[in-house]
């Protein structure tokens, strides 16, 4: 006679297991979804401050064209970017468009003094140091969120429920290089 007893607990003990694993699975998956915001909200501020730097440059190095439509094509990669995977592409792209056009200041010495373009250059080492750190975030919920995904015995009832992994926000390759110091 206690067995349906004994029966009836381990069922209610596996129901409310799976609750609590379909909810933290939720919880991280919501972590990693607004991690992704973040890292989007910030990758907005720089693709939004692109044409500003690129009118700036205009002006004073106009045979340098290809260059500056090569920005504007990274940026507009950007906008149209869905997943993390599209919008660190787009990041990487505009980030080795940009070091080009930087570079270009090296070459206008009335450009590099010009206030507007040492502004914009300003607002966009901030917002690099903001992508990095919200990158950082969005790549440990990523983790976190994969792990659960993951390990026994969460991963029974993540395949059940049918979660998939997470994709991480990876650094641009030349982050990832070793720096090369000549004297």
């Amino acid at each position: 006679m206690i067995w349906p007893y004994i029966a009836v607990v381990i069922l209610l003990f596996v129901a409310l297991w799976a609750i609590l694993s379909y909810n933290s699975f939720i919880s991280k998956k919501l972590k990693v979804e607004n991690s992704f915001s973040q890292i989007k909200i910030q990758c907005k501020k720089r693709f939004d401050l692109v044409p500003n730097l690129v009118e700036t440059v205009k002006g004073y190095a106009k045979h340098e064209k290809e260059t500056l439509e090569n920005v504007i094509a990274a940026r507009s990669m950007g906008d149209s970017a869905k997943s993390a995977q599209e919008l660190a592409k787009a990041n990487n792209q505009l980030t080795q468009t940009l070091s080009r056009l930087f570079a270009l200041g090296e070459s206008y010495p009335e450009l590099k003094a010009n206030i507007n373009f040492m502004h914009l250059q300003n607002e966009l080492v901030e917002l690099e140091k903001a992508i990095a750190i919200s990158r950082g975030f969005y790549n440990d919920a990523v983790m976190i969120y994969n792990k659960a995904i993951m390990i026994f015995p969460s991963n029974i009832m993540a395949a059940l429920f049918r979660f998939e992994k997470a994709e991480f926000f990876d650094a641009p390759e030349e982050e990832i290089q070793n720096v090369k110091v000549q004297f």
